[in-house]
């Protein structure tokens, strides 16, 4: 059925086309969380396996709830590797060290991508589509990402 909450189609069309880019991008950072959960070693193996763990959690809800954003505006939500690996502005984890430092330098970068992505689109998505509904989603993204960056970067701050 046709969605008819007062925005153009184009412009709904214009807010999924974003939100399945963070979506791709979002599994593409899941799945590097995990591996550092997994494949973590070294003295402090036990607080970052479970600090690893809480953000990928916190990660997963994130997914779920932009690809029911991407249903709310009257698309389909992306869901295989090929798409994700696809739209996804992130590159696969491919370091040789499983320390902690590692890790957390690979993800803080990842986390500090999405947050100028999300803000870029932020406008974008609430100027220039008058989607204030999805603006305001991505407002509230940005500040989860903005917060998992600073519990990563206070983990190597010297």
């Amino acid at each position: 059925m046709k969605v008819s909450i007062g925005i153009p189609a184009k412009s709904l069309t214009g807010s999924a086309e974003i939100l399945n880019k963070l979506l791709a991008d979002e599994h593409v950072l899941y799945v590097k969380t995990r591996n550092a959960h997994w494949n973590v070693e070294g003295e402090d193996f036990h607080s970052m396996h479970l600090f690893f763990e809480a953000q990928y959690k916190q990660l997963e809800g994130m997914i779920d709830e932009i690809a029911e954003r991407v249903r709310m505006v009257g698309e389909y939500a992306k869901g295989t590797m090929k798409q994700f690996i696809t739209l996804s502005q992130l590159k696969e984890y491919i370091g040789t060290e499983n320390d902690s430092l590692s890790y957390i330098t690979a993800l803080l970068e990842d986390h500090e991508t999405l947050i100028k992505f999300i803000r870029e689109n932020i406008k974008i998505v609430g100027d220039k589509l008058k989607d204030e509904g999805t603006a305001d989603f991505l407002t509230g993204l940005l500040q989860e990402h903005e917060k998992m960056a600073w519990m990563l970067r206070a983990h190597i701050k010297k």
